[in-house]
């Protein structure tokens, strides 16, 4: 492998824009090139960086050690299926396929050419999300909420596929069990597929997950609530900041007092405010650029000096789970 890491950017749309201007800044990196079918964009893309732009893989003057796929998701498995066969390594952008089966095909290809395969569910990279993952929380319950007003975006596919598998990917990952069932509800608002949706998700461990997305909504909010069985916490992406508490020492004194008589001890509480009985600690968030930080760990994924955070089964798994309630809110039709 070149010292520097030979990278190519394959889509040269909104998302392929911004990974051309990561892979660029990086010292580490030699960005190969832009491909796009459409040349004119990939043109324009590869011009605001000095770099080829080319109509396929295969016609850069430099072969890539690794890409960014960023094409639309329904031609995921065309780009990145021949690229992973052949070693090349890929990160490609959430979600990872449009089935579980085709996602599963990539796993597969990525195995048969021994090539690193990262999935681009940037939020796992969120300065707020990996400050809460520091805590190691063991969920019973998760609340998330995801809504926005329609940037008019990804109309091919409903909200569930668009925002939710963001939140869906992170449940996921904080919740190591089976999926036992899923219920879910939603609402047309724009076209064809779900704008909103709401669902509910069942774990085996116990864990449950209550999942919101809208983008059919007139502000931004972007929110994760964990409850655990010693711990709450909640986090605002957009805000960046987030908040634990846990029982204080005299809260841990009432429960164990309560446990052993059988009943609450109302008079073992005296003038004290509730707030005042728990231990109220402020997420520490590190600022830092999500799409930096991805491409980090990719990289030394690919050079055999990390772990793949984000898997191709995780991919896959987050593709299941959102078929799963897409299909739940199909199958509840909306009555008039």
């Amino acid at each position: 492998m070149s010292q520097k890491l030979r990278m190519a950017v394959i889509g040269a749309g909104r998302m392929g824009g911004f990974h051309a201007r990561v892979c660029h800044e990086r010292p580490d990196v030699e960005l190969v090139g832009v491909v796009d079918t459409d040349e004119a964009r990939a043109a324009e893309v590869a011009g605001r960086h000095g770099v080829p732009a080319a109509a396929s893989v295969e016609s850069l003057a430099s072969a890539p050690e690794a890409a960014v796929v960023a094409v639309p998701t329904t031609a995921h498995v065309q780009v990145a299926e021949p690229l992973l066969s052949r070693g090349v390594a890929c990160l490609v952008e959430k979600p990872l396929a449009v089935t579980a089966d085709a996602a599963a095909a990539l796993v597969r290809a990525a195995e048969r050419g021994k090539a690193v395969l990262q999935v681009g569910h940037s939020e796992r990279f969120n300065p707020a999300f990996m400050a809460l993952a520091r805590y190691k929380l063991s969920p019973r319950f998760i609340e998330t909420e995801r809504i926005s007003p329609c940037r008019f975006r990804s109309m091919d596919v409903g909200v569930v596929m668009d925002m939710m598998i963001h939140d869906i990917d992170l449940v996921l990952s904080m919740v190591r069990s089976e999926v036992v069932s899923v219920d879910a509800v939603g609402v047309n608002v724009l076209g064809t597929t779900e704008d909103m949706a709401n669902a509910r998700v069942r774990f085996a461990n116990g864990a449950v997950a209550d999942l919101m997305a809208s983008r059919a909504s007139l502000k931004v909010e972007r929110r994760i609530r964990v409850f655990a069985d010693n711990a709450y916490a909640g986090v605002d992406f957009n805000a960046k900041q987030g908040v634990v508490i846990r029982p204080g020492r005299r809260m841990a004194e009432l429960l164990e007092s309560s446990l052993r008589k059988g009943a609450f001890d109302a008079s073992r509480i005296g003038q004290t405010e509730f707030q005042d009985l728990l231990e109220t600690e402020r997420i520490e968030i590190d600022e830092h650029d999500a799409l930096g930080r991805q491409l980090d760990s990719f990289i030394l994924a690919v050079r055999g000096q990390g772990p793949v955070v984000v898997s191709g089964d995780d991919g896959r798994r987050a593709v299941d789970l959102a078929t799963r309630i897409a299909d739940a809110v199909r199958a509840r039709p909306a009555r008039r």
